[in-house]
């Protein structure tokens, strides 16, 4: 019989927008989740003062979550992967303090987590970036806000360093082709140069966060998720082989990139085929 290690992560995982609730409550702003109440492939609407969806209470994690993670550790949970709501750290992305009673709910989480030895593994951005940063900037298509994200970023590992060893980037990051509005805060509408581009910016901003993480928590592990959507060839024709092995390509090249710091060369080719040409500065290599 074969026996799981001790040191084996045993749980599950929720993410702040698809369970917290909480709508701009405690000072958080707006996300682009908040303004798809319909999901991520669903329209962008303004919100309005005093309307209301379903993901505005969710399963109201924000005020339940003792009772939550009482039932997890009877199921046995040894970890819980979580997200943090950017918008309830910095509201709108771009200020330069944040706010602290968004800070203070996530030191009462992870203590309840502590309190039933559940290892918390947290992932920055879960489908979800502030409102502020799209309407003010552009979304993830603007370079200023890979600066806003690091901001972020160093802040939450600043404040955690001693609760939280284990944490993601961001949330299925090559998700932004299939849903831009979610994943990058651009349009349905958006070329495929636009979103690269944007796709970039993120990349750059997942490895500044990987290097201050590593900085400032030094016993840290951190990585991020990718939506795995493994294609398989129809036939053993060489046609249909070529063909599931470029459509994997289309994901697999962002753990590439992550993982070696840099394109592979596919991507350049598909890039140069394309008429696609990313700006990339000696600083982002």
């Amino acid at each position: 019989m074969k026996i799981f290690p001790k040191n084996f992560l045993w749980g599950g995982a929720v993410a702040a927008n698809q369970v917290e609730g909480a709508y701009l409550e405690q000072g958080k702003g707006l996300s682009t989740s908040d303004v798809q109440p319909k999901g991520v492939f669903g329209p962008v609407v303004e919100r309005v003062a005093g309307d209301s969806g379903i993901k505005d209470v969710a399963i109201d994690f924000y005020h339940r979550y003792p009772d939550d993670i009482k039932l997890f550790a009877e199921m046995g949970f040894s970890c819980l992967r979580v997200s943090i709501a950017w918008t309830i750290i910095v509201p709108n992305g771009d200020e330069t303090q944040p706010n602290e009673a968004g800070l203070a709910f996530y030191d009462r989480l992870f203590d309840e987590l502590a309190n039933y030895t559940i290892t918390p593994l947290v992932t920055l951005s879960h489908y979800e970036m502030p409102c502020g940063l799209v309407k003010q900037y552009g979304g993830w298509g603007n370079r200023k806000v890979i600066s806003s994200f690091e901001r972020y970023a160093r802040t939450v590992f600043s404040r955690y360093r001693n609760k939280v060893k284990l944490w993601l980037t961001f949330n299925e990051i090559n998700m932004s082709l299939h849903a831009p509005m979610t994943g990058v805060g651009l349009p349905e509408t958006s070329s495929k140069a636009q979103l690269y581009q944007a796709i970039h910016h993120q990349l750059v901003a997942s490895a500044l966060a990987v290097k201050a993480c590593h900085d400032i928590i030094t016993d840290a592990k951190i990585g991020n998720m990718l939506l795995g959507g493994l294609v398989y060839p129809l036939t053993c024709q060489p046609a249909d082989v070529f063909k599931a092995l470029q459509e994997n390509r289309t994901w697999q090249f962002f753990g590439d990139v992550q993982c070696r710091g840099r394109y592979p060369g596919y991507m350049e080719r598909y890039f140069r085929d394309s008429d696609i040409h990313l700006e990339i500065t000696a600083a982002d290599r």
